[in-house]
């Protein structure tokens, strides 16, 4: 009997952890899976990495830490046919690098955490190098698929139910509270920020009997996907005396949602593990729709709703012809690990064709500045350190030449809003989006 074919994990991140850990947790029969946490300046801590294995169906036992100089030894080691890169777009593209060199090479598989809408270039380039890219509804296998035509950057792209949401729509006991999932990065502004603050403020004084939870990412200190500049418990503590209904919590999503009446984000993926436990939600609709707020997707459903709507709890539910096209499809037609398989025969069968990465200017310096600025300390070679003290002052430097360059022509940065009409030209989207290569979590 042949042995089962080993996928292994590599993640850093709170996001990225709990996707990978969910992902490869339920792979059942034939596969054998583990995960490797990656050290670099954003990993997960140990109450983070708890959190994250909580119902993914992954013992903790499969689950290692590992420094970079450990990572590819580990991976010769376990064997590994599989390596699934569960990284932000930056890292992927180093680990890929990296991966490639060894002999025999293990099938490289990606994807992206949560909503992938609208598809990005730089999601795409970032994972040139992978084999195959994993998404999680046929609308995004459509649109990564178009992009990549478009842009001319081949990539095949397997399609795998969220884990979050893989038993599909089911309606369950509702609790009371009014969970609001933060988000690091939407909205940006620390005055949306502080006005969402101040909509759950109000929510909680609305309704002293029913709590309002507000799930955070991170304790205090611990790190997130992405950096957050203004934290809801600092915002709240700037509005007064709170009343006591109103709670901060680390605990994980699947616990609040435990007894949550629904739940509100403006386009955190917590939306979509809402809506595959039946409660009913809010997509904030005060700061408007677009690429840049990521939460078209959510538009699109018909969850959209005013902060009047959050204060009162008149939450939604999607129409149900949303749902098939979006993270709700048959499971059945989860397609991603029977094209890693074949990928797998393939590799045995020496037809899988290494991919080339992308093509960029800087060559060799090039590849050490981008594993020392995701590595940090982790990275300790006298490469790293040559290209940071190189590259620092060589990157500050192209940023104040396009500064000053955006300084002098200030027509060119605000061209795209058309005279009269307040409307952004159809280019800016796409511009907008590009700052999101990681979509939202």
């Amino acid at each position: 009997m042949s042995r089962a074919r080993r996928i292994v994990a590599v993640a850093d991140t709170d996001s990225y952890v709990k996707w990978a850990a969910a992902l490869v947790g339920a792979l059942e029969g034939e596969w054998d899976a583990s995960l490797l946490v990656l050290e670099t300046p954003l990993v997960v801590s140990d109450a983070q990495l708890a959190t994250a294995l909580v119902g993914s169906g992954l013992p903790a036992d499969r689950v290692t830490r590992v420094t970079w100089e450990q990572l590819v030894p580990t991976l010769r080691r376990m064997g590994a046919d599989v390596v699934l890169l569960a990284g932000r777009g930056p890292l992927v593209r180093v680990l890929a690098r990296e991966i490639a060199d060894m002999a025999p090479r293990p099938v490289m598989v990606t994807g992206l955490p949560g909503i992938s809408i609208p598809a990005t270039r730089k999601a795409i380039a970032y994972r040139t190098q992978c084999d195959l890219f994993v998404l999680h509804s046929r609308r995004e296998c459509r649109d990564f698929a178009a992009l990549a035509r478009e842009k001319r950057m081949p990539q095949r792209f397997g399609l795998a139910s969220l884990p979050f949401a893989r038993n599909g729509v089911v309606a369950g006991p509702r609790g009371t509270d009014l969970v609001f999932a933060a988000q690091a990065k939407v909205p940006a502004e620390r005055a949306d920020r502080l006005r969402v603050a101040e909509v759950l403020r109000r929510a909680a004084l609305a309704d002293p009997a029913r709590r309002v939870v507000v799930k955070l990412r991170a304790a205090a200190g611990e790190q997130q996907t992405h950096a957050e500049q203004d934290s809801y418990p600092d915002l709240l503590a700037t509005l007064g005396e709170l009343p006591p209904n109103l709670v901060v919590s680390t605990a994980s999503m699947a616990h609040a949602l435990a007894t949550a009446e629904g739940l509100v984000t403006v386009s955190s993926t917590a939306a979509i593990e809402a809506v595959g436990r039946g409660i009913p939600v809010i997509a904030l609709d005060t700061f408007g729709v677009g690429p840049e707020l990521i939460n078209e997707v959510l538009a699109d459903a018909g969850l959209l709703a005013g902060e009047a709507d959050v204060v009162a709890r008149r939450f939604r539910h999607p129409e149900p012809e949303w749902l098939d096209d979006n993270y709700f499809h048959d499971p059945a037609e989860d397609d991603w690990t029977v094209r890693a398989a074949r990928l797998i025969d393939a590799r045995a069968a020496g037809l899988l064709t290494p991919r080339a990465p992308l093509a960029r200017r800087g060559g060799v310096l090039r590849d050490v500045w981008e594993r020392k600025s995701v590595l940090g300390r982790q990275d300790r070679s006298i490469q790293g350190f040559v290209a940071l003290a190189v590259g620092v002052p060589a990157r500050a430097a192209v940023r104040w030449v396009r500064r000053f360059a955006t300084v002098r022509e200030p027509a060119i940065a605000w061209g795209a809003v058309t005279a009269g009409s307040g409307r952004l030209d159809e280019a800016a989207p796409r511009a907008l989006g590009d700052r999101h290569e990681e979509g939202t979590r």
